[in-house]
Parts: structure tokens; sequence; C-alpha cells
């Protein structure tokens, strides 16, 4: 048995009770300590920030690379996004999708939306042999941040369906191809698809993708030609530098709510008259849906008779919104923009309401514009190969100590706008806000802030200085 020196007992005795006082003074501090979310150290609120982030990059081509994050405020996250290269075309497709009554919509179309319209950018008589081949949905595409995967029985389902939508693409014929039509087809196509598999394949995965829903944003972007489809409220906005070198923010999309008037009239003028006052009620479509355009939700779309066959029986007689006469009513129809790049052009915010409900357009191009200046102060300094002077190392050492004040504290702009969103104040980011806005109980997160969204795609100038339009 070891024994210790009388000096040594004291000093261990001491210890001891300074523990105990630790632990009891902590205890008692809890007690009294007032309630509300945890206080989350710049180190906690980084990861939080950091742990969904993605960036890929791109060598040839109009496109760089990009930056996407996305932060959930549901639980389940009912956003989701979507980037993959095209396999057989030249085009990158970039899309956001922001579900609604859950996320079962939202992630369906993610993947498959982009199958369809990368299937339908291939000619005719290309796509024949493809499918001949044995071709399959995914193989239309390279993606790059996949990380969903169907389970089998829903995926021979889907297969079935894109097997279809392909060969019927075959009859057409190449010289009636208009990017515009094509985009629409496809948003057009699978939305009746996810409809008719419900309608014929009623199960609890093909009807919880039905009545949920999606708005939808999808870029692609092929050479100059960068060819927006949107429906719903999700944004792009195109951030272009001027001969002042002054940021302009550039939108190339519409929100479909009732804030937009021609959405409005579009949606009233497909109904009688006699529904003028009840087609929209309180802002939202019957009441209660916010977009005016959306995928899925065939709650709003199917007929009456069929919901009360294939939804009331299962969801009861809630499910039908009140004023339900003359439906649909609403529509999966994208509203498409196509812009022609220029060097000027250097890039381009897609991105999920959640961030727009806290930033205007100008102020994420600033933030975006201020941060492609600022992550070149992050790499390490680099001298020229050729013969320099000590006066121009001093001058170089002169800008990047000016530069390094600006230098950001995240590569990913994704992650800056996010971080700037919650945390911004007109003086900066402000840790308290930040981590306070990070740190709202479950049931109560959703009434400060919305899942958040984003991808920055970057533009290569010098290719698009040179390439022909």
């Amino acid at each position: 048995m070891s024994t210790w020196s009388p000096k040594i007992l004291a000093i261990r005795i001491h210890s001891l009770a300074a523990t105990f006082n630790r632990r009891s003074y902590h205890r008692a501090t809890a007690l009294h300590r007032p309630s509300g979310p945890p206080k989350l150290s710049p180190y906690d609120v980084n990861c939080i920030l950091r742990a969904n982030e993605h960036t890929q990059e791109f060598f040839g081509g109009s496109v760089k690379s990009y930056d996407s994050n996305q932060l959930a405020s549901n639980s389940p996250i009912e956003d989701s996004r979507s980037e993959a290269s095209c396999v057989h075309t030249s085009g990158l497709l970039v899309g956001i999708f922001d579900g609604h009554g859950g996320p079962a919509c939202s992630q369906v179309i993610s993947k498959r939306l982009m199958r369809y319209i990368a299937a339908s950018l291939v000619p005719p008589d290309d796509l024949r042999q493809h499918m001949l081949g044995g071709a399959q949905s995914f193989s239309f595409l390279s993606c790059h941040n996949d990380k969903l995967e169907f389970v089998s029985e829903i995926k021979e389902l889907y297969e079935k369906s894109f097997n279809q939508f392909a060969n019927e693409l075959t009859n057409t014929t190449l010289a009636g191809f208009q990017m515009h039509q094509t985009l629409e087809n496809a948003f057009i196509r699978l939305d009746q698809d996810l409809s008719r598999e419900a309608i014929e394949m009623p199960s609890l995965r093909t009807m919880s993708v039905a009545m949920s829903g999606a708005v939808a944003l999808v870029a692609h972007i092929d050479g100059p030609h960068l060819h927006v489809a949107s429906v719903g409220d999700c944004s792009a906005v195109l951030g272009t530098v001027t001969d002042t070198g002054q940021w302009v923010a550039k939108k190339l999309t519409n929100e479909h709510n009732s804030d937009n008037v021609g959405e409005v009239r579009r949606l009233l003028s497909e109904h009688p008259a006699t529904e003028r006052d009840t087609v929209i009620r309180g802002e939202r479509l019957l009441g209660q849906l916010a977009p005016l355009r959306a995928m899925g939700d065939f709650r709003y779309k199917w007929t009456r008779e069929q919901l009360e066959q294939l939804v009331v029986p299962q969801f009861g007689e809630q499910v039908i919104a009140p004023y339900y006469l003359t439906p649909p009513y609403l529509s999966a129809c994208p509203e498409i923009t196509h812009h022609i790049l220029t060097p000027r052009d250097k890039f381009l915010i897609i991105a999920s309401d959640g961030l727009w409900d806290t930033m205007s357009a100008m102020q994420t191009v600033h933030l975006v514009g201020e941060h492609m200046y600022g992550k070149a102060f992050l790499q390490p300094l680099t001298l020229p190969k050729q013969d320099i002077t000590l006066g121009e190392i001093s001058q170089m050492l002169s800008t990047r100590k000016a530069g390094l004040q600006k230098k950001p504290l995240d590569r990913n702009a994704a992650t800056h706008l996010i971080r700037n969103a919650l945390g911004g104040t007109e003086y900066g980011v402000e840790h308290s806000k930040l981590s306070h806005m990070l740190s709202l109980p479950q049931d109560i997160v959703r009434l400060f802030r919305d899942d958040i969204t984003i991808t920055v795609i970057y533009f290569d100038s010098e290719y698009l200085r040179n390439c022909p339009t």
C-alpha cells in the first residue's frame, strides 16, 4: 500500500476540496442559469456552417468552379441540390429544389429532373443508339456531389418511366430543337410521371412524393449560353462587373407567388370569374400554398374524384382544399430565361428562398464579389518565374498586406453567404447573433429561419472572351 508524506497529503486534500467546490458551483449555477439556447464557440459555429459545403473545379469550358452549401432548419431538411455534367453533351446542370410538406418530392426531383433534361439534350439518333445499348437514366450524367440513392423497388419504377420518356424522345426531329421547349417539356413530363406513378401504383413512397411538393430552379450552362428554368420562389442572380469595377446584380428569375402581379393574373385567367376571390386567399393558393407553381402537390392538381378515391381514405377529408372547384390550380410549367455570357459576367448565385428572406440580390453579389477578391489572399504568396526587382517584391508585399484585411474566413462562397445571412450586421458578422441563430431549439427554429441552400458558379472570363457565341 502506498503512503504520502504530510506535505503531499496536504496538497492532495487541497486539490480534492477545490474540485468539489468547482462541481458544487457549476451545479448551483446550473439551477439558476436562465433557459435558452447554448452559446456556441467560433469553432462550433464553423463546424456547423461547413458541414455540408462542397467545391468542384473544372478545366476547360466557361465554368471554372462552383461552391455549394446548405444549412437545415427543418428536420429533416426539405431542400435538395444537384450538380452534374452531361455525359453526351458539353453542358453543366446545377439545381436547387425547395420542398414543402416534407422532403420526399424535392429529393426525388433533384435526381430525376436532371436526368430527364440530360437525355433531352442528346440528338434523337444518338439517343436511340444509347437506349438500344442499354443506357440507364444515371448514365447520362456525371454527378459531382450526389449522396442520395433510391431504394430498389422505387428505382425500378423510376427507370421504367425514364425509358418510356427517352424512347419517345427518339421520335422527335433534331431540326425542331428549341432549348426553351426542351426544358419545359422535361419539367412537365416528370411532373406527369410523378402523378401517373402515384395513381397507377399507389404506395407509401409514391403517395408521399405526390402529396408533398417542391419548387425547382435549374441552370444549364454550355459555353456562353446560360439557361435558367424555374417554378416557384428560388432565385438566380448574375454577378457582373462594369467598366469602372462596380458590381451589378442581374436577376434572372421571377418568384411565382402572390407578390407577382403577372402570375396572379395568369392564374385567375385560368379559372371562372366566380372564383376570383377564392383562388388566392390570404396571399396563398386556395388559402394554403405560397408558391403558385410547383412540382408534385397533386392535391391541387388532381380532380376532386381522384382525391376522394386515392387520397381521402388515407389522409382524410381535410386534404381537399376549400373552394376546390376547377382543378388544376397549380402548374409545373417553368419560366425560362436565356442569357449569353460575356467576360464581365463573373458568377451566378442560385439559392432557395431561405437566403433571399434575409438578403437582397445586390447584397449577395457584393459579398461574393468581395469574397472573390479576398480569397486570393488565402493562397500562399508565390513570386513570378521571371526576374523581379526588390522594389516589385516590396510592392507585392504591400498589396498583400492591404488585401489580408479583406481575407474571408471561409474558402467556400456559399458558406460565406450563409454566415452573413445569419450573423451579418451593418458592422460585419456578429458572433453572438450567429451563435444564437445556429443554436435555436428545433421546435422554434423554423420561426426564425428557413432551410438555406446555395450554389455559386464561377465563370472563366478568358474563355468567354475568346469563345464564339
